[in-house]
C-alpha cells in the first residue's frame, strides 16, 4: 500500500496518508520462480496456497510467466503487505503466515517436479519442506539433477546430497565483512547437513563456498550505487546459481553466476521491479528486462515522449549537466514511485539561461545518452523552455518528482500537475553533491596541471 504523507499524526509519531494505492508482486518462493524465468527458460512453482482471494491474485500474477502448482494446503495464502509513505516503509502486515495445516500428496508433488533440470528449494518456513512425502519426492530429483536448497531459521534442514545450500550471513551465524570466517563456516554447515556445498551469501561482500572435500572461495562482490531495495536478493542468487547448474556449470562457477545476478537484480530495483498496479495488469518494464536491455527511447520534445506508456508515470527534471551520484541517488527514488521514469531534461540554450555562458559543460545530447543508458530512467524527454511547465502539460505524469528542500506550493511546476490529477513529491538529495561545486572543482584542477613550456 503506497501512498503519499505531508504531516504526521496529531495524537502519534505516525504519517498520515493520502491518495493511498494498492500494488501487488509474488514474494517468497513466488519471487524465487520469476528470477529463475528471466532468461525465458520453463519455470514451474509448486508450492502451498489457500483456498482465497490471494491464491487468485498470485496465479494472476504469475500467469503466462511461470507455471503455477498450488497445493490447497492451507486455509490463506500467506500475504505480506507494506505500509509506505513517499516511498519509504513504515509498517508491515502479515497474514496467513502460521504454517501448512494439511498433507501434501507425494504423488503430486513427484509428478510436478517431473522433467526437470535443476530444483530449487526456497524454504520460507511455512513446513511444506518438513512433510515426509515432499522430502522423499525431492530426494529422488536429487539422485538425478542439480538440487539447490535456500534454507530458513523456521524451516527444515537441508536435504542431504544437495548440491548447493545457500543460507545468508544471519543464518550461518557470522557477519557479511568476514570473508575467511564464512569460508570456514560454510565448510562446516557442509559437513553438518551432508550436502555437497554451501555458499554463504555475504550481501554487498559477495558469497563464501566450500565443498564437503575442502575446496572453496570467496566470490566478491559487484558493487551497486545506492541501491534502493535490496529485498529478494537472496532469491535472485539461489534462482541464478540453480539455472546455472541446470545449464551445466560447475558449482563455483554457479556461486559467480549467482553473485553476479544478484547484483543486477539489486540494480534494478531489487523486488520493487517486479510490482503491479494489481494482480492481471501487464508488468513493468524493468521487471521483465534483463540486464542488457536497449536503452530506452530518446524523445525529441513532450509531444513524442507520451506515447507507448504505461502503468503509474513518475517524472522528474534538471540539466544532469555532468551526472553524479546525488543524480543517480535522485532518479532511483523518483523511479521507486512507480511504473515508468521520465526524465524531463533542460537543452543547451535552456542550461544556458538558467546558468551562464560556460554551461552546459556536456551537450544535450549525450546527456540524454547517458540517462538513458540507466536502468531506472524509461524515457528522455527534452525540452527548450527555462521550466518544464509545457512538458508537464504534455506529459501529465501521475508523480512529479523534485530533489531538495523546495516548498511543494511555492513550486511552478506544482499547479501544472495538480490539474492534471498528479501529486508533486520531494526527495531530500545526497549531501555533499552539487554539478556546478562538481564543476567548478574538475575546472580547478585544469588550470593547476597547465604545463609550462
Amino acid at each position: 500500500m503506497r501512498g503519499v504523507s505531508r504531516r504526521d499524526c496529531p495524537d502519534a509519531p505516525a504519517p498520515v496518508l493520502e491518495g493511498t494505492e494498492a500494488w501487488y508482486r509474488p514474494g517468497g518462493a513466488a519471487l524465487a520462480a520469476l528470477c529463475a524465468r528471466e532468461d525465458g527458460r520453463e519455470v514451474v512453482l509448486v508450492t502451498a496456497v489457500g483456498r482465497d482471494a490471494a491464491a487468485d491474485d498470485l496465479a494472476a500474477l504469475l500467469e503466462g510467466r511461470v507455471t503455477l502448482v498450488g497445493l490447497p494446503l492451507m486455509e490463506r495464502t500467506p500475504t505480506k503487505t507494506r505500509v509506505q509513505a513517499n516511498g519509504r516503509t513504515v509498517a508491515r502486515m502479515d497474514e496467513g503466515c502460521d504454517g501448512v495445516e494439511e498433507t501434501a500428496s507425494g504423488a503430486d508433488v513427484a509428478r510436478a517436479l517431473a522433467g526437470a533440470s535443476a530444483v530449487l528449494v526456497a524454504d520460507y518456513g511455512h513446513g511444506l519442506t518438513r512433510q515426509s512425502a515432499v522430502r522423499e519426492a525431492l530426494a529422488e530429483c536429487a539422485d538425478r539433477v542439480p538440487l539447490v536448497w535456500d534454507p530458513h531459521p523456521r524451516g527444515a534442514a537441508p536435504l542431504r546430497g544437495a548440491r548447493l545450500v545457500t543460507p545468508n550471513a544471519a543464518e550461518a551465524q557470522v557477519a557479511e565483512d568476514e570473508g575467511e570466517r564464512a569460508l570456514n563456516r560454510a565448510g562446516e554447515l557442509a559437513g553438518v547437513w551432508g550436502t555437497h556445498s554451501v555458499a554463504v551469501t555475504l550481501g554487498a561482500h559477495g558469497a563464501a563456498w566450500a565443498d564437503g572435500a575442502g575446496a572453496r572461495a570467496l566470490v566478491p562482490g559487484e558493487p551497486v550505487d545506492a541501491p534502493e531495495d535490496t529485498c529478494g536478493a537472496g532469491d535472485a542468487f539461489a534462482a541464478a546459481c540453480a539455472t546455472a547448474l541446470a545449464d551445466g556449470a560447475n558449482v563455483r562457477d554457479a556461486v559467480r553466476h549467482g553473485v553476479g545476478s544478484a547484483s543486477a537484480f539489486v540494480a534494478r530495483g531489487g523486488a520493487a521491479a517486479h510490482t503491479r498496479p494489481r494482480p492481471g495488469t501487464p508488468a513493468p518494464r524493468a521487471a521483465a528486462a534483463p540486464a542488457t536491455a536497449p536503452a530506452p527511447r530518446v524523445a525529441a520534445d513532450a509531444g513524442t515522449a507520451a506515447g507507448g506508456r504505461a502503468g503509474r508515470v513518475v517524472a522528474t527534471g534538471g540539466c544532469f549537466d555532468v551526472l553524479h551520484a546525488g543524480h543517480v541517488d535522485l532518479l532511483r527514488r523518483a523511479r521507486a514511485l512507480g511504473d515508468h521514469l521520465v526524465v524531463l531534461l533542460n537543452s543547451d540554450s535552456s542550461v544556458r539561461a538558467l546558468k551562464g555562458p560556460g554551461r552546459p559543460v556536456v551537450g544535450e545530447h549525450d546527456r540524454a545518452r547517458v540517462l538513458s543508458a540507466l536502468d531506472c530512467v524509461d524515457e528522455v524527454v527534452v525540452f527548450g523552455e527555462e521550466t518544464p511547465a509545457h512538458a508537464l502539460e504534455e506529459l501529465r505524469p501521475d508523480v512529479w518528482v523534485k530533489g531538495g528542500d523546495y516548498d511543494v506550493e511555492e513550486l511552478p511546476e506544482t499547479p501544472v500537475v495538480r490539474r492534471a490529477g498528479g501529486e508533486v513529491v520531494t526527495v531530500p538529495l545526497v549531501p555533499g553533491h552539487s554539478t556546478t561545486g562538481l564543476i567548478t572543482r574538475i575546472r580547478g584542477r585544469g588550470r593547476d596541471n597547465v604545463p609550462v613550456r
